[in-house]
This record gives structure tokens, sequence and C-alpha cells, in this order.
């Protein structure tokens, strides 16, 4: 394991890297921008993502040279033993429409674990941040805090978006998604990954689930929520290898320390199990 202060020194480096980009998002935020696509309509970024990220590139690259950095616009870039996963706005759509729940997230990975990260809510001025000792909101100790039932909690889900009705059909996204609001005593959909996991660290909701994540969406948060005491637990969904390191599957449940959610995690395993078995059953291509 990384030693307590080097793991503090990458997670300052975190720190400034958010707060780096923070006064040009600001001045973005709520002003008229071009929009473009990637995957589709329902995947938008902004030339304020890759600006933000290229700062953040270099900002890390300079700061700890024995680095790569993996950025959700951009790819990777650098070698070294720190690798840095970095999304310069996880909420794009809402960032560009004006909605108030996005953030900026550089998580540190240092042979396969995560030893520092940082999640900043530039609207809020909110600063999630954690390393091997400790997490932290704002430079206080933070705890997560969880309802013990299910039927008394908050969860932050974004199941279902238009993927999912293609990968699991309406109808049984839909039903999965009737048994969570029917259950849950409050359900969101607010439209970040990563700041939905540091609220749920910080103890201000009690679970957030999502199936369409990647690494750089969630490194930070998932150090974050774990050193406030929460749980993290990973899905493949047919994607990732059986074994792969939570970090890279695609689904994910994070709940607060304390909960016991069985619905959540039974609808979060059927999403699962059905899409091992599609991926399971695609015909392989033969390479000559």
């Amino acid at each position: 394991m990384m030693p307590p202060d080097e793991s503090a020194k990458l997670r300052d480096v975190a720190e400034r890297a958010t707060r780096l980009v923070q006064p040009a998002l600001l001045a973005a935020f709520r002003s008229t921008m071009a929009v473009d696509f990637k995957v589709d309509r329902h995947d938008v970024v902004t030339r304020h993502d890759r600006e933000s990220e290229a700062a953040i590139r270099a900002f890390l690259l300079a700061e700890v040279p024995d680095s790569e950095v993996v950025g959700e616009e951009a790819g990777a870039s650098g070698s070294g033993r720190v690798k840095w996963y970095v999304d310069p706005i996880d909420g794009t759509a809402n960032f560009a429409r004006g909605h108030a729940f996005w953030c900026v997230s550089v998580g540190a990975v240092v042979d396969g674990e995560i030893v520092a990260g940082a999640i900043l809510d530039p609207v809020a001025d909110t600063l999630f941040s954690a390393d091997t000792s400790g997490a932290w909101c704002n430079g206080e100790p933070i705890r997560s805090n969880a309802v013990p039932d299910e039927q008394h909690a908050t969860l932050i889900t974004g199941y279902p978006v238009a993927r999912d009705f293609r990968l699991d059909g309406r109808e049984v996204a839909l039903d999965r998604f009737a048994r969570l609001t029917e259950t849950f005593s409050t359900l969101r959909r607010p439209g970040s990954a990563a700041l939905s996991i540091a609220h749920v660290a910080a103890g201000w909701v009690d679970a957030a689930a999502g199936f369409g994540v990647n690494a750089w969406d969630v490194a930070a948060a998932i150090l974050i929520l774990r050193q406030s005491g929460g749980q993290y637990r990973g899905f493949t969904l047919g994607k990732a290898g059986a074994d792969a390191s939570e970090l890279f599957c695609p689904g994910y449940v994070a709940t607060g320390a304390g909960a016991d959610y069985p619905t959540l995690q039974g609808v979060a395993e059927a999403i699962s199990t059905t899409r091992i078995a599609k991926a399971a059953a695609q015909p392989r291509v033969a390479v000559a």
C-alpha cells in the first residue's frame, strides 16, 4: 500500500487540478455555447470539456512527471507509475443546459489501487477529496450515514436512459424503474455519477446507482465513498471480465454506511445477469 504521505501529496495535486479549471467553467456556465454529440444526441460534449481536460492534463504531467493521464475526451498520454483518470465535466448535459449538477473529477491509481482523488462542484464551491488516510469535504472529515431501510431512503440513479431501453428492453427497464420508485422513499435523477456518489459519501443521500460509467467517472468517487465508510459494488454487465477491478465495471451501486437495500441490489444484479447472458450469446468474430 502507498505510504500515507505520498497519497496525501497526490490528493493535493488532484484538488489543485480541479480548482485550476473552476474559473473558466463558471464563466462559461449558463452562457450561450455550442454543443456537439459523441455517440448520439444523448451524449453531449462542449469545447469547455476539451479545454478543461487539456489544462488538467498539462498540470498533472507537470506536477507529477511520472504519470499517465487518461481523460474522457482525449484518451491517454504520458507514461509512469501514477495513472490519473480525469473527467473534466461529469454531467456535461447539465452544464450545457445551465442545470447546476455537474463536477470535475480527478482520481489517481498506482499499481491498480486508487490512492487519491478529488471531485469539485464548481457552482456550489464544494470540494470532496480522499487519500489512503480519510475523506474530506472542504477540508472537513466526512462520514457517510444512510438510513438502514430502503423504504425511508433516498436513491439517486440515472437508470433507465435510452441506452438501457435498447439493452434491456423498454418494458423490462421501466418495470425495474417502477420497483425502485415504489420501494424508495425518494428517487432522483440528477445526471452526474461522480457527484452523486460524493453526495452519498457526505451523507446527503443514501444510495446511488448507474449502469453506464467509465473509470474517469468513478475513480475519485470510489475512494471518497469508501474512505467515508460507504460501500461501492461494481457490476461487469458483460463488458468487463469477471475478475475486473470495480474501477472498470460499467455498473455500480454505492451505499452509505449502515444501508441494507435488497431491492436495489436485486435490480442491479438482474441488470447485470441479463447483460452478461446477452454478451455471452453474441457470436464471436473469428480472427484470421
